[in-house]
């Protein structure tokens, strides 16, 4: 399968037929809709979209007013191959906020995937299988990305306790303290699974701590029977996922917008 088709399969079932647990989707005319809840992490996004020039303003009006009536923010994510070719300025024309940097979006076909991932994983990686263990996550994460990762808490423990075979949260640790992060999210009825979180502190690198928290998800969807894995990379993590395999598909921004008050 080349890179075409491979992106093409990622938009079928990551962009138009994926779902996601307690998210409502809709599939509207042009594009497709989730709504969560009201906070900011809640899952209120724009996945995917089928515009042209002529009906683009439009059917960015719509959405606006759509998640200004329920009082939710919402993301909509904007790929680089979408359309029309400006689909990105017009939605900061219209009030959206572009996130940078962007992330390459890449895909790993686990048929092809280098002897290092498939190998016994010799750092001390554990799989979580209690939400209360999640607090174990946020130091990591908040050290890497210098943000609040407290949603995790809601995020990932719903998902742990009501649909545990959707997710699956690894941790690598350093003399017991946890060092490196990341989850899986298996689909239902596709053949991708996507990685998530994947962060190690700094002083704890190039000592394959990210490699073994990778191997370890990759191992599982292999078990799981899924094909492809995509990461959504930040330039920290597209080198090091290019050096295990996956390929470049395309690239992403989070154009995001929040209401007004009333």
């Amino acid at each position: 399968m080349n890179s075409e088709q491979l992106l093409a399969l990622y938009d079928q079932e990551m962009r138009i037929e994926v779902e996601y647990p307690r998210i409502k989707k809709e599939t509207l005319e042009h594009v497709i809709r989730f709504t969560g809840t009201p906070d900011p992490h809640g899952g209120n996004f724009i996945l995917h979209s089928n515009l042209d020039s002529e009906n683009a303003d439009q059917v960015i009006d719509e959405q606006i007013h759509y998640f200004q009536s329920i009082g939710h923010p919402f993301e909509w994510k904007v790929y680089s191959h979408d359309r029309p070719v400006d689909l990105r300025q017009r939605l900061v024309a219209h009030g959206l906020l572009i996130q940078e940097p962007e992330d390459a979006i890449m895909a790993l076909d686990v048929n092809q995937a280098p002897q290092i991932l498939l190998d016994p994983v010799r750092a001390d990686v554990r799989r979580l299988t209690d939400p209360d263990q999640l607090s174990q996550l946020i130091p990591v994460l908040e050290t890497v990305w210098k943000e609040d990762f407290e949603w995790i808490h809601t995020l990932l423990g719903d998902d742990m306790r009501g649909n545990p075979d959707f997710l699956s949260v690894y941790v690598g640790y350093v003399n017991e303290v946890p060092a490196c992060t990341g989850w899986i999210n298996f689909h239902s009825d596709s053949q991708f699974a996507s990685l998530w979180g994947g962060s190690t502190l700094a002083q704890h690198r190039r000592q394959g701590l990210y490699t073994g928290v990778l191997a370890a998800r990759v191992q599982e969807s292999i078990q799981r029977g899924y094909r492809f894995l995509t990461i959504d990379a930040s330039p920290m993590n597209r080198p090091i996922a290019a050096s295990r395999g996956f390929q470049l598909l395309t690239h992403a921004h989070a154009c995001k917008w929040q209401p007004t008050e009333s």
